[in-house]
């Protein structure tokens, strides 16, 4: 039976972290998830593979679901050399038009297609905050680097392929998302804290730059809530409604996890950095100012509205996750002596 409530869902590229995220959430309530993943797993939930690239049996996934979730794309955590460009946006352009292919073969098609997007996609804003209806798309800022243009240039690209698809029975909703934090190995989150627990936890840049966020549980319940409210199409906006800069974002963290050592990273420190490492430092030093009017206009609530306490939240998860305790940051299975 097809309903506002799903109970089919399907999470194209859903092996991810968002992805676990949103199965997770979604078989933990009762509904049907199936997940179309490139590599095999063991899940709670069924996961069928498919290469992103072509049509296959996966496609019968699809018909007759509630919902669509389409997360696939490679992370942008690289060098932007040409061959990762390259990837960066075949890896969400293809799979985007392979689903809208499929969807319009279907006897049944979902009612709801929900494509991932990127608050990335609004200019660098120390000024004002961005939401779907002020908000100015980026790439002809004059005080960003050239170099940042790629990832505007991906982001439009993406939303081009998405809405171009001819699904007219099905409603779309771009998910425009600030980056997601939980308290899971290998996440954001356990990368930022990462650097406090070392002393490297202070202002990047100017710490200036605003960081948009979502608290994981807001993230699940604002797609939830999308799914539920058919009003809600195109665009939409899935950040906490309290970016903060930079500055204050790791104060914040500095103080949930219980330490004022603070070494901050200058510019040409991230550049030689971000080389080693293999990425770029548009990740850290783009300004992110988005809120997300579309969901508070509806009638949406966050849970975490302001970052300390969505900050203490994910470290005392963090720290039941990882069993570590709050006492010099030690295992709690350690022996801390006398």
């Amino acid at each position: 039976m097809r309903s506002a409530r799903a109970s089919q869902i399907v999470l194209a590229g859903g092996s991810g972290q968002v992805g676990t995220l949103l199965a997770r959430h979604f078989h933990s309530i009762g509904h049907s998830v199936s997940v179309l993943s490139r590599r095999e797993s063991i899940s709670p939930w069924r996961v069928v593979h498919w290469d992103g690239m072509t049509l296959g049996d996966w496609i019968t996934e699809l018909d007759g679901a509630d919902v669509v979730i389409n997360l696939a794309g490679r992370s942008v955590n690289c060098r932007y050399n040409a061959a990762n460009r390259r990837e960066i946006l075949e890896s969400r352009t293809g799979p985007t038009r392979l689903i809208g292919e499929a969807i319009a073969r279907l006897a049944i098609p979902p009612n709801l297609w929900i494509n991932a997007s990127t608050a990335t996609i609004y200019r660098h804003a120390l000024d004002r905050a961005m939401d779907e209806s002020t908000g100015e798309i980026g790439g002809k800022e004059i005080d960003a680097p050239e170099t940042w243009r790629f990832s505007i240039d991906v982001a439009t690209s993406w939303e081009r392929a998405f809405f171009a698809s001819k699904t007219p029975a099905t409603r779309k909703v771009a998910l425009r998302s600030a980056i997601v934090l939980s308290p899971d190995r290998g996440g954001a989150f356990d990368l930022l804290l990462r650097l406090v627990r070392f002393g490297l936890g202070g202002a990047a840049g100017s710490g200036n730059q605003f960081v948009s966020w979502i608290h994981e549980r807001d993230f699940v319940q604002a797609v939830e809530f999308l799914i539920a409210h058919e009003e809600l199409d195109e665009a939409v906006n899935v950040a906490s409604p309290g970016p903060l800069p930079n500055r204050e974002f790791m104060r914040a963290l500095r103080k949930a996890w219980g330490t004022g050592i603070r070494l901050p990273a200058t510019e040409w420190m991230l550049a030689i950095g971000a080389f080693f490492l293999r990425t770029e430092t548009e990740l850290i030093l783009k300004s992110r100012r988005v809120v997300s009017k579309r969901l508070v206009d509806a009638g949406f609530e966050f849970e975490f509205p302001a970052w300390p306490d969505a900050a203490t939240d994910l470290v005392e998860r963090w720290r039941n996750v990882q069993q570590v305790s709050p006492v010099r940051g030690t295992s709690k299975n350690s022996r801390i002596a006398a």
